[in-house]
């Protein structure tokens, strides 16, 4: 494991924000959905292509709250520009997804 400075940590910008639309993403590679973060008002929704279709339904993605990265230049994922980096936990059966356990506001920093 690298060993960082705390300067580097806090270059990166880990905001949470709210899913308020999900769908499937079906020219993805590897099996993903879209999803649109609402990070607060000073960073407004990000979309994103998020490869979590093995543990989450897109039903139960609206409403719930993630941790993103938001200070990464934009992506092109196929047809989409991905706008940040949905974060989670890779298991053996999918990837679990990074959230905050109690309701906090949206856009607030991790750190």
């Amino acid at each position: 494991m690298e060993t960082i400075e705390w300067n580097d940590f806090t270059k990166v910008e880990l905001r949470v924000g709210t899913i308020t639309k999900a769908e499937a993403f079906p020219e993805a590679r590897v099996s993903a959905y879209k999803v649109w973060v609402d990070f607060g008002e000073t960073i407004g929704i990000r979309k994103s292509s998020a490869q979590i279709t093995q543990l989450y339904t897109l039903d139960e993605l609206v409403g719930k709250q993630v941790v993103g990265v938001v200070n990464f230049p934009v992506k092109q994922i196929g047809p989409m520009r991905s706008e940040c980096l949905v974060t989670g936990f890779y298991r053996e059966d999918g990837v679990v997804l990074a959230v905050p356990d109690k309701a906090v506001p949206n856009g607030l920093k991790l750190g």
